[in-house]
């Protein structure tokens, strides 16, 4: 199977979950998190902003902003493929939709971080191995961001179950995960 035709069939089961399906199970994978030495000793963190169908992440940035974590989120730049870290302070006034239909920072709250201050990077995919393999979107837009990352920085993944594939298509520049937290469990990989 190709990527592309990964991708598709990925997106269209996980399309037929509801919404209260969704946040049920991303219920539970944030608990999980919270659980997770490498979320409680991070400081700063960068979250990606879900849409669509994935594992929602607003309940993982209210916990942050409870435990006085900084968070970071991104900010696309489309025309060089790469993301901006920029400080959130409030998920109600600080977003808009952007490209790709992607919430992220509006104009007036883009607070720009270096990539280097990041401790924690929470990281969205369409499928997984087992290995820690990661089939992103197909813009290479965190396949090229995790490279500006100090090199001790974990990389999780919260993904539903039916994410995780024994084996999937992937290529040299694609960036690996160290940790996926689903709903039933944590994988450590990479380690």
């Amino acid at each position: 199977m190709t990527k592309r035709e990964l991708r598709r069939k990925v997106i269209h089961a996980r399309d037929q979950f509801t919404p209260e399906i969704i946040n049920d199970k991303s219920r539970h994978i944030a608990s999980r998190l919270f659980g997770l030495k490498e979320y409680l000793q991070s400081q700063v963190i960068m979250f990606y902003l879900s849409f669509g169908s994935e594992v929602e992440t607003k309940f993982m940035i209210e916990d942050a902003f409870a435990r006085g974590k900084q968070v970071l989120v991104p900010k696309t730049v489309p025309d060089k493929r790469e993301l901006i870290p920029s400080v959130l302070l409030s998920i109600e006034d600080d977003l808009v939709k952007g490209s790709y239909g992607i919430p992220e920072p509006k104009a007036s709250a883009i607070r720009p971080q270096k990539a280097a201050s990041i401790d924690l990077l929470i990281i969205p995919g369409v499928a997984f191995s087992n290995k820690g393999e990661r089939l992103g979107y197909g813009g290479g837009y965190y396949d090229r961001f995790t490279m500006l990352l100090k090199k001790d920085v974990n990389i999780i993944a919260p993904a539903f179950e039916m994410q995780l594939y024994r084996k999937i298509p992937v290529d040299s520049w694609d960036c690996p995960v160290d940790i996926i937290v689903t709903e039933k469990r944590v994988l450590f990989l990479n380690s």
